[in-house]
């Protein structure tokens, strides 16, 4: 008999080489499910523990992942219904951060003892307030040591038509309100205050949108739209 021909014969004496043991096989698959459910268990740890942190973009970073691969566990179960909850939060966090960074702050030494504090935002979309293209425009509140605290919007081409007074249309969230503005008689920058400082002030940290529409000298009125939702009044003690 040839080696091959006899080896085979005798593997088929052997119940081994045609089947594989029951138990050993059923003993390695729930090692294998405890395994996965044991890993599910310790990303579900991971889900609960950014929850109790209010981290909510990475809470859903692992509760994604776990449906992902983990699909089938008690785990993912658990943490299926509350996961559209998470990705709301999760999105309000990103948003916010995102308006948050809109705003700049400034803490500048002015004198002896001094600090000038200010809090700026630039328009949405740029304005073209001179016919010759679009610009933004920045809306600026400041605390000066000298000259007290004051809102002003400030271009970078033309000019505003306010060295008289004006009227501006003011609108946060789709409500229309009224306030004067006036243009102070100097070259130093294109600049016009909204005199009633606190108006604006406690219109910018109470709602989302914010639009200020001002008379321009060579192209008429025209409107800057800022996301305003994301300032921090505390950057500016006092005006709170």
């Amino acid at each position: 008999m040839k080696p091959l021909s006899m080896a085979l014969a005798l593997c088929l004496l052997l119940p081994a080489c045609t089947r594989e043991d029951p138990e050993a096989a059923a003993r390695a698959a729930a090692a294998q499910a405890a395994a996965k459910e044991q890993a599910a268990a310790a990303m579900e740890q991971q889900f609960e523990a950014a929850v109790a942190a209010r981290n909510w973009r990475l809470a859903k970073g692992y509760g994604e992942v776990l449906q992902m691969d983990h699909p089938t566990s008690a785990a993912a179960a658990r943490v299926r219904p509350r996961l559209d909850e998470v990705r709301a939060k999760a999105e309000d966090e990103m948003q916010q951060q995102r308006l948050a960074a809109l705003w700049t702050y400034g803490d500048e030494p002015v004198g002896k003892d001094g600090h000038q504090l200010s809090a700026s935002i630039y328009s949405q979309e740029p304005v073209d307030t001179d016919g010759g293209g679009a610009h933004p425009v920045r809306l600026i509140f400041r605390d000066h040591p000298d000259w007290g605290r004051s809102a002003y919007l400030v271009l970078e081409a033309g000019d505003f038509d306010c060295y008289a007074g004006c009227k501006l249309k003011v609108v946060l969230d789709g409500k229309t309100h009224v306030l004067p503005g006036s243009r102070p008689k100097t070259d130093e920058a294109i600049a016009m205050f909204i005199d009633d400082r606190k108006a604006l002030w406690t219109l910018a940290k109470s709602g989302q949108r914010l639009s200020i529409e001002f008379p321009t000298k060579a192209v008429g009125r025209k409107t800057a739209d800022f996301e305003v939702g994301g300032l921090v009044p505390t950057r500016l003690p006092g005006w709170n």
